[in-house]
């Protein structure tokens, strides 16, 4: 934990109190991926990774995959997994925010970060994701709907989203988001949409 958010991630694997994790790939990765989504994507992050499965699975496309999160525990986990299948990522253990690649990445899957962090740092967020990728880049969102107050996780409503990566900044698709509802969160849905930056 930090001072930066009040939750003990890294007690919360240890303890395999880990509600938010989908068995399996989430099917709005899948959906991209099918669609072609990804093709266009060589170098991408999964910010707070965790256990998320879509790590290996970037991998195993060829890109060439980080995974980032606050939790030691989650990270080996990740490394098991890549290891066992003869595949890499590089994986980051810090606190992503702060973070700056070397090079601008092409994409930002970004599954259970936002909605888990206190809302207070989506700014800094948006700017960090920002700043992580190219110019045309691609941020792979999918916004959890919650009405009920407080978190994690954090409800992300689309007229809350629209307002932190505003127009000027972000082209925003046509059409209605799509809903996957959680099967471990009460059927809460996420809304899924790729954002390019501007």
């Amino acid at each position: 934990m930090t001072d930066r958010t009040p939750m003990d991630w890294e007690q919360r694997f240890r303890d395999e109190t880990t509600p938010w994790e989908r068995p399996g790939l989430h099917p709005a990765f899948e959906a991209w991926r099918d669609a072609g989504d990804f093709e266009s994507v060589d170098r991408i992050i999964v910010p707070g990774c965790g256990r998320a499965p879509e790590l290996k699975a970037f991998a195993a496309l060829g890109k060439s995959a980080i995974g980032a999160d606050l939790s030691a525990t989650a990270l080996a986990w990740q490394k098991r997994q890549l290891d066992a299948d003869g595949l890499t990522a590089d994986l980051i253990e810090a606190d992503i925010l702060l973070w700056r690649p070397d090079a601008p990445l092409d994409g930002v899957y970004e599954q259970t970060f936002l909605c888990a962090i206190p809302p207070r740092l989506r700014e800094e967020y948006e700017h960090a994701v920002h700043a992580w990728l190219k110019p045309g880049g691609k941020l792979f969102a999918l916004f959890m709907q919650k009405e009920e107050m407080g978190g994690p996780p954090y409800g992300c409503s689309i007229p809350a989203m629209r307002e932190l990566f505003p127009d000027d900044r972000w082209n925003w698709p046509d059409g209605e988001l799509v809903p996957y509802p959680h099967p471990s969160l009460n059927g809460k849905p996420e809304l899924a949409t790729i954002l390019t930056r501007r």
